[in-house]
């Protein structure tokens, strides 16, 4: 599951059950992204208020399908096959439309923005987030401007920056400790977006 030693659900303690018990998932399944943290409980919960508010959050006007592609590109250009099924599957889920989020995966996976079945400001927001990702430091205002100019307002533009900063974030996490999806159930999330304490993956 991880290339570091992890707590199973069934031997955690009085500090890790409660964090686990929000988290899990169906017959108390915990993602194994979420695992990974069990020796350090409170970076764990860390983790779910970072995951949680730029994602789930019902305070967010860019669509969640959206939010979601956007993590799908980053794990591509990062390599992240585990965050790469998760939120493909959350993405599949969210459209309801298979052959829809298939087309925009195939897009994706062969690096093609611009042949992704989505509104040119969605394409602009993924080119956003591959500038981010590939060249943190040579992002200029006019990455910004472009956002804008293709209709992002600027509070829609901090979300779409946290998302693509976040994935960051999970992706190196993931590589970085060896995570896999053996025993994880693709697709979970924390779907209760009005509440922003119910971390429960359904």
């Amino acid at each position: 599951m991880s290339w570091i030693k992890t707590i199973s659900y069934s031997d955690a303690d009085a500090r890790l059950k409660p964090l686990y018990d929000r988290v899990k998932g169906p017959d108390d399944n915990v993602d194994n992204i979420m695992m990974a943290h069990s020796l350090r409980p409170h970076s764990m919960e860390g983790h779910m208020l970072l995951y949680k508010n730029c994602i789930h959050h019902a305070s967010n006007t860019v669509p969640k399908w959206y939010l979601e592609v956007l993590g799908v590109w980053v794990s591509l250009l990062n390599g992240c096959d585990y965050c790469v099924e998760h939120h493909f599957a959350g993405l599949r889920r969210l459209l309801r439309d298979d052959t829809h989020a298939d087309e925009i995966r195939a897009a994706l996976e062969a690096g093609n923005v611009s042949a992704t079945p989505l509104e040119a400001r969605h394409h602009a927001g993924m080119v956003y987030a591959q500038a981010l990702t590939r060249r943190p430091a040579e992002m200029v205002e006019a990455d910004v401007v472009a956002l804008r100019d293709a209709g992002w307002p600027d509070g829609e533009i901090l979300e779409i920056n946290q998302v693509v900063a976040y994935f960051a974030y999970a992706n190196r996490t993931v590589l970085g400790l060896g995570c896999s999806t053996k025993g994880d159930v693709l697709g979970l999330s924390p779907n209760n977006s009005d509440d922003p304490d119910d971390w429960g993956h359904r």
